[in-house]
C-alpha cells in the first residue's frame, strides 16, 4: 500500500509539468495478491485451504492453548506446582474472567480458522481453473473446519457471533447468536463436509480432513445436543466403513513413529523441524508443539494427573483383577524406566502425589518424548496431536446404544476397546463395574472413556454433557458454580465487535 500511495502522489505532482496518461497509471502492485483476484486455480484454492490447517496447528490452538483450555476445565489434571501461570491457574480454579489469555487465544484461533474457511467456501465457488472434484473436496475441508470451530465455540462459550461469511467492512460485525443456532450451524457444516469429503484411504495427503473425521465430529455434536439416534447413525457409518481399527499397542497412539495409524481418525501434524513459535497464529512456519515440555516429568510439569483420575484406573491394590496397563502407558512416576528402558525416571520439580500409600511424583507420559530420549531441561517436539481416535468412536457408540435400548451391544463395544492386545483387561462385568442395570452400564462407560481417553480433550465436554443430562451421582468439579457452564466472551471481542455490547456477556462475568 505504501508503494501505491507513492505512485499516486508522484503522478499528481507531475501533472503541472506534463500529462499523465491514465492507461500508463497502474494502481495495482503486481507483487501483491488480493482475495477477489487470488483464487483462480486449484493451487491457489489449496493454499487457502492449507492456511486453515496452519491456524489449527498454531500456538493459539493445537500446538498449545487448545489442550490447555480443555484440560484446565476438566478433572483429569491438577497443577504441577507454583510455576503454573496465573491465567492457567484461574481456569483450573474457576476464577477466570473475560480477559483470560488462554481462553482468548483459543477464541481468536477459532475465529481465524472460521475466517479462512469462509474465504475458501466463498471464493472456491467461483474459482475458474479447477476440477469439480477438487472444488468439492477443498470446500468440504473448509466446511469441516468451520463446523468443528463452531462446535468448539458453541460448547465452550454458548452463544457466540455466527460468522458464516467474510466481513466486507471493518465496521461490520456479527451479533451474538444462540447456542442452539451455533450448534445447528456446526451440524449443517459437518453434514455437508461428510458428503463432500473422501474416505481416509482416498485422501491424497495423510492428515487431510476426511469423511470419517466429519462423521466422528458430527457424532460428537449430536451427542452434545442430546440427539443420540443421529449420533449413532454417524458412528455406525464409521464402523461400517472398515476404514479404521484399534491398534494393538495402546501407547503407540501418542508416539512420533506411529502417526496416522489405523486408529487415527483426525490428528494435527507436527514435525521435528525449526523451533516452537510462542507467538504463532498460523502465519509463520512453526512445525512443533510444546506438549512434551509443558506436561513431561522431565520438563515443566505445569499440569499433572489428578488423584481422581489416577484412582479411576483399575488396580490390584483396590481389589481389581489386574492393574490396567493403560496406567503405566499414560503416566511416569519416579523410579520408572524411560529412554527406551535405559534410564530411571528421576525426582521431578513441583507437586508430589500420594498414590497407593506412596508419596511420589507422577507425570504425563502421553505425548512425552521421554519414551525414546532424555529431553533434558527444555524440549519441544514433533509428536502429532490426536484429535479423534477410533477408540473414542466405539465408546461414544456404546453410549448411543445404551440410549437406544441395546445394552448388550454397549457392553460389547466397551469390551472391544478393553481387549486390545496391549491392554487385555477383563471384559465387563467386573467386580468394580457390574453391568446389571442401565446406571451400572453408564458408570462403566464413564470409567472406560476416562481411562482410555485421559487428557485427550474429551473429558471436559463429557462433564458438561453428563451434568446437563443428570448422569453424575456426584459433581466431579470441586469448584463448580453455574456460571462455569460457559466461558466468558473475551472482553477484546466485546470491545472490537460493533455488533456486541457488554449486555451480551455471559451471566456471572
Amino acid at each position: 500500500m505504501k508503494n501505491i500511495k507513492t505512485i499516486v502522489t508522484l503522478c499528481v505532482g507531475f501533472w503541472a509539468v506534463t500529462a499523465c496518461d491514465s492507461e500508463d497509471l497502474n494502481l495495482k502492485n503486481p507483487n501483491d495478491y488480493s482475495v477477489p483476484t487470488y483464487y483462480q486455480n486449484t493451487a491457489e484454492l489449496l493454499a487457502g485451504t492449507n492456511a486453515i490447517y496452519a491456524t489449527i496447528q498454531s500456538n493459539q490452538m493445537y500446538a498449545r492453548e487448545f489442550w490447555f483450555l480443555h484440560d484446565l476445565r476438566g478433572d483429569d489434571n491438577k497443577s504441577g506446582g507454583g510455576q503454573l501461570e496465573l491465567p492457567r491457574a484461574a481456569l483450573l480454579t474457576g476464577t477466570n474472567n473475560a480477559d483470560n489469555a488462554v481462553a482468548t487465544a483459543v477464541w481468536k484461533g477459532s475465529y481465524t480458522a472460521i475466517l479462512r474457511a469462509n474465504t475458501v467456501i466463498e471464493r472456491g465457488a467461483e474459482t475458474p481453473d479447477i476440477s469439480d472434484a477438487d472444488r468439492k473436496t477443498l470446500i468440504g475441508e473448509a466446511k469441516f473446519a468451520r463446523g468443528w470451530m463452531f462446535f468448539e465455540l458453541g460448547s465452550l462459550w454458548g452463544g457466540v457471533p455466527l460468522a458464516t461469511k467474510v466481513a466486507t467492512d471493518f465496521n461490520e460485525g456479527f451479533p451474538k447468536a444462540t447456542q442452539e443456532a451455533v450448534l445447528n450451524q456446526a451440524i449443517t457444516d459437518l453434514s455437508e463436509a461428510a458428503e463432500a469429503l473422501p474416505v481416509a484411504s482416498n485422501t491424497t495427503i495423510k492428515g487431510r480432513f476426511s469423511k470419517g473425521a466429519a462423521l466422528a465430529m458430527l457424532g460428537r455434536v449430536y451427542m452434545y445436543t442430546g440427539q443420540y439416534g443421529l449420533a449413532k447413525d454417524a458412528f455406525d457409518a464409521i464402523v461400517d466403513s472398515q476404514e479404521y481399527k484399534l491398534i494393538d499397542q495402546y501407547d503407540e497412539n501418542f508416539q512420533e513413529e506411529n502417526e496416522f495409524n489405523d486408529e487415527s481418525i483426525l490428528e494435527i501434524g507436527y514435525a521435528n523441524v525449526g523451533g516452537f513459535d510462542w507467538g504463532g497464529t498460523g502465519n509463520g512456519t512453526n512445525e512443533q508443539a510444546v506438549r512434551t515440555q509443558e506436561y513431561s516429568h522431565i520438563g515443566w510439569r505445569n499440569l499433572i494427573p489428578s488423584n481422581a483420575l489416577l484412582n479411576d484406573f483399575e488396580r490390584v491394590s483396590k481389589g481389581d483383577a489386574k492393574n490396567d496397563p493403560r496406567f503405566a502407558m499414560s503416566f511416569y512416576k519416579t523410579g520408572d524406566m524411560f529412554n527406551n528402558g535405559t534410564e530411571v525416571v528421576p525426582a521431578a520439580q513441583g507437586e508430589t502425589t500420594t498414590f497407593e500409600g506412596e508419596t511420589t511424583e507422577i507425570s504425563w507420559r502421553k505425548y512425552s518424548l521421554m519414551y525414546k530420549e532424555n529431553p533434558g531441561g527444555f524440549k519441544t517436539g514433533g509428536i502429532n496431536m490426536r484429535v479423534i481416535r477410533y477408540a473414542e468412536v466405539l465408546l461414544n457408540l456404546a453410549e448411543c446404544e445404551l440410549e437406544a435400548g441395546d445394552p448388550a451391544r454397549a457392553i460389547t463395544l466397551m469390551n472391544q476397546v478393553r481387549s486390545r492386545a496391549s491392554v487385555n483387561m477383563p471384559g465387563y462385568p467386573t467386580t468394580a463395574y457390574p453391568v446389571g442395570s442401565e446406571q451400572q452400564i453408564m458408570n462403566a462407560i464413564m470409567h472406560e472413556k476416562r481411562v482410555e481417553l485421559s487428557s485427550e480433550q474429551i473429558r471436559n465436554r463429557d462433564i458438561l454433557r453428563w451434568r446437563k443430562e443428570g448422569k453424575f451421582t456426584a459433581e466431579p468439579l470441586a469448584n463448580f458454580e453455574q456460571k462455569l457452564l460457559v466461558l466468558p466472551i473475551p472482553q477484546s471481542e466485546i470491545d472490537n465487535n460493533p455488533a456486541l455490547t457488554q449486555a451480551d456477556q455471559n451471566p456471572g462475568y
